[in-house]
This record gives structure tokens, sequence and C-alpha cells, in this order.
């Protein structure tokens, strides 16, 4: 199936192929998420046809004019949402998904740390776990982003570099420990996502902006209290179609009704493909960055 690509995602995993952290065979074109106009089928293609609106989140080479990409793997767009906006929540968004949902399930009255809470996910994150009930601290390097959280709805914000928020954890939960912790940042933050655990908490490592993080004792679960942790991707838990239509159909819908707000950064073309790479890596946005072919 071919697509006219009206917007293109920027996100971190971008960056670790293009690192060599997630290797791919040379060359490659970057890029797994856009929206756009379907413009042509194959023979054996029903469900969507030329036309209509169309999203996605896992197709490699979507830093492009026309995407190339297996139809089962799209969703539609309302006709109410912008490219703008389907391509800025298609990946981040199902992924905020699947973490509050599935990797661990937020419940309501728990207590959740969100790192890098004025990222793409982070910002999504923060608002599906209010919606889910829980109590949410964030993590943030400026007073812009902590701006950004709060409005987001995160209840506190930690500031890297001022604060401990292993210790700030403790003392807000009287010493307990959050119920999960969602990192997304890796080696720097890692060891002191354990210590922000309650007994039998979950940390939930879905990235690693900051590097990867060495291999762990299974030995140190135990000592933190018999906590989890897992490693997940969003490939793992868009397992069939059906759980695809069903996580977009969500992400899409709070957005549409405005239970759940898009924040986009900055928009480049496809040349300033390596600006936008530049910004994201060197922290300097809040929200969504992405491309306009």
């Amino acid at each position: 199936m071919a697509v006219d690509t009206a917007a293109c995602g920027v996100n971190y995993i971008d960056i670790y192929q293009r690192r060599g952290l997630y290797p791919l065979p040379l060359p490659f074109v970057p890029g797994q998420e856009g929206a756009g106009v379907v413009t042509a089928v194959g023979a054996g293609v029903r469900d969507v046809r030329p036309g209509d609106r169309v999203a996605w989140a896992d197709a490699q080479g979507s830093y492009a004019e026309r995407t190339v990409l297996d139809a089962d793997r799209t969703v539609p767009v309302p006709a109410g949402l912008s490219f703008d906006a389907a391509a800025g929540v298609a990946l981040q968004g199902m992924t905020a998904h699947y973490l509050a949902h599935d990797a661990h399930r937020i419940s309501d009255g728990h207590t959740v740390l969100v790192h890098a809470a004025a990222g793409g996910v982070g910002l999504l994150l923060v608002q599906l776990a209010k919606l889910r009930g829980a109590h949410v601290i964030g993590t943030v390097s400026t007073e812009l982003k902590e701006r950004a959280a709060r409005a987001a709805g995160a209840d506190h914000i930690v500031r890297y570099g001022t604060e401990d928020f292993a210790a700030r954890a403790r003392e807000l939960t009287g010493g307990t420990g959050v119920d999960a912790v969602y990192d997304g940042v890796g080696r720097a933050t890692f060891d002191q996502s354990l210590e922000c655990l309650r007994p039998r908490g979950c940390l939930v490592l879905y990235g690693q902006s900051s590097g990867p993080v060495p291999p762990v004792d299974p030995q140190r679960l135990n000592a933190a209290g018999s906590v989890f942790l897992t490693r997940p991707s969003l490939t793992h838990y868009l397992a069939d179609r059906r759980e695809l239509l069903a996580r977009a159909a969500d992400v899409f819908g709070w957005l549409e009704s405005g239970r759940v707000t898009l924040s986009i950064d900055k928009v480049f073309t496809l040349a300033g493909a390596r600006r936008a790479h530049v910004a994201l890596e060197s922290r300097r946005t809040s929200g969504k960055i992405l491309l306009r072919p």
C-alpha cells in the first residue's frame, strides 16, 4: 500500500537506529511513524481504499514524501483529527497507552513516577495515568518543562540536578515507595528508579535516552523488595490488528474529545531531519517533534 505522507513523527527509536544501538542493514531510511492519504493498494487489500486517511506507528522508512507499508499495520484517522495530531500520537500515544494499561496496569489510587514527564511520551503518559486515577510524580530538567508537566496533570515535580528524585519519591509516599516507575531515560536513572519502588512495585524501563543499562543481577530485585522489572516495546503490545485498532481508537478518541491534549513542540521539513534529531537529543524540546514532507 502507498501513502502520500502528510506528517512524520520523530522518536527516540529513530536516534537509537541512527546511532547503531538498534542495528539495521545499511542503507536505511529512518522513521517509524506518520499519517497521510492512501494513494494505491495491492490486489489483496480490502479494508483500505485510495483516498482513506490513515496513520501508522511501526513502518520503517517513514521519513519520506511517500511511504509504502502493510495495510494491516495502519489505522483510520477520524475526520475531525488533523494529520499532525494523528502522526503526533500514533507511536507515542499508543506507547503511553500500553504503559499505563498493560506493562503496569495503573489502578485508582496508585502512585507512579514518570521520568522525562515533559517529553513526548511523558506528557501523554502523565495524562493517561491521571485518567486511570493515579497520583503522578514527574521528573523534569527545567522550569519550562516543569510548567508543561504540571499542565498535563502531574501532582508533584522533581527537578533533575537539584533534587534526589528517589529520596523525594519516598518522602511523598510516607516512606512506602511508588507503585511503578516509568523510565525512558535508562542508564542515568535506573539505579535510583529501583530505590523509588514499594515492595512488589514495578520498574517499567521502556527507553534509554541516556544510554543502555548495564546487565542487572536479579538479586537486586529481591533486595529492592521483590520488585518487578520489565523492558517492553510497542511491537509486542500490538500483537495483532485487533489490539492495534483498539489502542488507536482509544488514543484518537481521547484526543478528539479533549480528554487528552497533544503538545507539538517543533515542526521541521524533511530536509531538517538532522536538526530535529539534534533538538531531541539535546533535551531542548517539550512535547512532540514532527517532520512535514
